[in-house]
């Protein structure tokens, strides 16, 4: 897709998302909700987002290790928060992945691959786990919640996650991708895509951390879907945390999408459609979506800070380089 159909779509995208959101809710109603937003809620789901950054830090730094690849966990966070920032201005979270690998595979010059591939199956295992919880939100909600269409669409992500498991880990499977090969090709995308495969299907033969990292993985996004729930709780929507099982797995997939600026529109829709099918209105509804993105802003701040530190120090600092005598 070039670059000018990307414009577009997005600029379609969100115009219709805003569309929607202007006819579902009241402007100055959804004002005065978030004029009266509970700030200790607010900082209560920042406090889970921002200290939820130091267990998944160290879950890649497992990851890296197995490859030969060793850093110190102070600059794993550092590339954490910075990698937010970056996803706020480059397209979804996938934008900050880039940053990531960018960054460590300067720092370990020739490990570009690797690197690559830890910080693809870390984006695996946390889609993974993301749709594990989706499972049991499943569970959770059938017969309780009239959320119909959105169980369905959860059921489904499941299922192709498994499916895409057995691809990724399985050596059965590589005959049948194997089929695959000519149609990459042609697309000239064979090269990165067998490169990524590769590097992923190397963790195959390390089953045990596969399966810790998974586990502390479900922990962390099932602390974060309470993060949501929070900025639920800031503007006033009285349901409990077991709905936003159902919701997070979904919101999470939703940020992923490529159309749009930053989630802006295509978030607050999400909310406003999901909650509203549980009964709160469309005001809530918005401004529940309006709070977790300024939740994922106050996250980008630390990244923004420690860039613009290092800005100044290096604009300041002392230049130590030889000088050459004059000819």
């Amino acid at each position: 897709m070039n670059k000018r159909t990307r414009i577009l779509t997005t600029l379609v995208v969100t115009g219709l998302c805003t569309a929607y959101i202007l006819w579902k809710i009241n402007v100055g109603e959804t004002l005065h909700v978030l004029a009266n937003a509970n700030g200790w809620y607010f900082l209560g789901a920042v406090a889970i987002m921002v200290f939820s950054v130091w267990p998944m830090a160290w879950r890649w730094g497992r990851l890296l290790r197995v490859r030969g690849i060793h850093d110190r966990l102070s600059w794993l966070v550092r590339a954490y928060f910075v990698a937010y920032t970056a996803g706020q201005v480059l397209p979804t979270a996938v934008g900050g992945d880039a940053v990531r690998i960018y960054e460590t595979a300067r720092r370990h010059e020739g490990q570009g691959g690797p690197v690559a591939a830890s910080v693809l199956l870390e984006r695996a295992l946390g889609g993974s786990a993301t749709l594990a919880l989706a499972a049991v939100g499943f569970l959770l909600a059938v017969g309780h919640y009239p959320i119909g269409p959105y169980l369905w669409i959860e059921l489904f992500f499941v299922l192709a996650t498994i499916v895409l498991a057995i691809a990724l880990f399985s050596r059965r499977a590589r005959p049948v991708l194997a089929w695959t090969v000519p149609l990459l090709r042609k697309v000239r995308l064979d090269r990165p895509i067998r490169a990524a495969y590769e590097g992923l299907h190397s963790y195959r033969d390390h089953p045990d951390l596969l399966a810790g990292v998974f586990a502390l993985t479900l922990a962390v996004q099932a602390v974060r879907v309470l993060a949501i729930w929070l900025a639920g709780k800031s503007v006033g929507v009285d349901l409990s945390p077991r709905p936003y099982y159902v919701m997070g797995p979904l919101l999470f997939l939703v940020l992923l999408v490529p159309f749009s600026i930053n989630g802006i529109a295509v978030r607050e829709t999400f909310f406003v459609s999901f909650l509203g099918r549980l009964g709160v209105d469309a005001d809530k509804a918005f401004a529940t979506g309006f709070i977790f993105f300024m939740v994922t802003l106050a996250l980008a701040l630390p990244g923004a800070l420690l860039v613009a530190w290092q800005t100044v120090r290096g604009v300041f600092a002392p230049n130590d380089a030889p000088q050459l005598p004059p000819s």
